[in-house]
This record gives structure tokens, sequence and C-alpha cells, in this order.
């Protein structure tokens, strides 16, 4: 009997929309678990206490601006393994759809996260490295939501872009797989779904009746990263409490 190779000690993992929510927590339970964090997002005082309390080394970028996502990553960071888990959402109805909100929304949660990989990607096939993405992605992305149209569109088009980068970096050796997270109660989100009225429908379709913590998307994100699931790419994880499965 094989021991279970979830070991990520040493492993150099990007971080994106480290500053915040699932994508915070992710940087965190990483850096307990032994594995060099390099925390991406734009609040320079989080960023600050990733690192002071953390250990966390940081970068300062905003992964919707192709120009500089093109140059900070020119420069190699030597890395593992990416989580993409930068994402926004601007929720408007497709009678009220917006082209500029809805243009942002794509460029972060969906060519942000493209672009980042291209360049870590790259990096990684030239240093030899093989290793994992990681897509946190959205229910969103499985089923239609109301006022999220363009919140459903990026996060379906998050789960195309895995399925292509499978295609192209397997034979690299490069894994890539998304989670789809339902609801997760991360500070903000506790806040906003307070409303018995507006959470106990949401919360009457998921079988297991509640709302997911961030550290239950982060481990599946873990697992992802590990040599654990080294025979695992192209898929997309509902970690939904089983709401997409009517």
């Amino acid at each position: 009997m094989h021991s279970v190779p979830y070991q990520l000690d040493g492993k150099r993992i990007m971080v994106t929309g480290a500053t915040s929510g699932i994508g915070e927590v992710t940087a965190k339970l990483l850096r307990s678990s032994g594995a060099q964090v390099l925390a991406v997002g734009q609040n320079q005082n989080k960023l600050e206490r990733l690192y002071s309390d953390h250990g966390c080394e940081t970068l300062r970028l905003d992964v919707a601006d192709g120009a500089a996502v093109q140059e900070l990553l020119a420069v190699s960071y030597e890395l593992d393994g990416l989580v993409n888990c930068s994402g926004i959402s601007i929720l408007e109805s497709c009678l009220e759809l917006n082209a500029e909100s809805f243009d942002r929304v794509m460029a972060v949660n969906a060519r942000g996260a493209a672009l980042v990989s291209r360049y870590v990607a790259q990096h990684m096939i030239a240093e030899g490295r093989q290793g994992s993405i990681v897509n946190v992605s959205s229910q969103a992305a499985l089923v239609a939501l109301e006022d999220h149209l363009a919140y459903c569109a990026s996060k379906a088009a998050l789960d195309a872009i895995t399925r292509a980068m499978c295609l192209e970096l397997g034979p690299l050796g490069i894994r890539v797989n998304s989670v789809n997270p339902t609801v997760t109660l991360t500070p903000m989100a506790e806040q906003a779904w307070s409303d018995p009225a507006k959470s106990a429908p949401v919360l009457q379709a998921i079988p297991l009746r509640r709302f997911a913590r961030p550290e239950e998307v982060a481990w599946p994100v873990m697992f992802l990263l590990s040599a654990a699931a080294s025979m695992i790419s192209g898929v997309c994880l509902p970690v939904d409490g089983g709401y997409t499965c009517h």
C-alpha cells in the first residue's frame, strides 16, 4: 500500500486574489502545509499582513491589466503551481446588461486567469517543471443564476479555459483543473446572505442545507495541487453540497 502523497512541503505556489475570501484562506492554508506562497492581489495592506504574519511572498497586480501581467510575469518565480482565484461579480439582469461591467467581469474572471496561466506555464515549461494549475470557478458556470449573466458567462468561460489548457499543457506535464463552489461564507458573503428571506431558497436547493466555508473550497484546491491528484486533469469539480445535482 502506497502512502498518499498529499504533501505540498517546499512547493512554490502562486495564488491570485490572495487578499480576500477564498484566495486569502487558500494562501494561508498552503503556508501552514509547508508550501512557499506568492500571494498576488491589489490590497497593499493585506499583502503586507500576508508577508508579516504568514511568510508569503507578495506581488501587487491587477490581473485584468494585460500589460501589467505581461510586465510583472515576464520574469520567472520558479513556480510549481498556480491558483487563479481573482474574481469579481457585478449583478445585473439580462435586460439591464451594461457593456462596461460585462467586459470588466470577463477581464478579471476569464481573461486574467488565462493570461496569468500563460506566463506561469511558459516559465514552468522552460524550466522543465511539472505542476498544477487550479482555477477557482463557480457553480454559476454549471447552472443559471438570476441577475448573474456576466458572472455566469465568465465562469463558464473559465471552465472552458480549464479544458483547453488541460489539452495543450497535459503533454508537457502540467495538470489543469477547476473547482466550482457554491455560496462561500467569506466575510462579504456572510453579510450579503444574512437575510433569511434571501438565503432560505438557496439553502433549500442545496442537499446539505448549508453554504460552504472558505476552507472547504481551499482543501479541494490543495488536493488538486498535490501529487495525490496526479492523474486528475481537465476536471470541473463542484464544491456545492450537491446544488448542481438537480
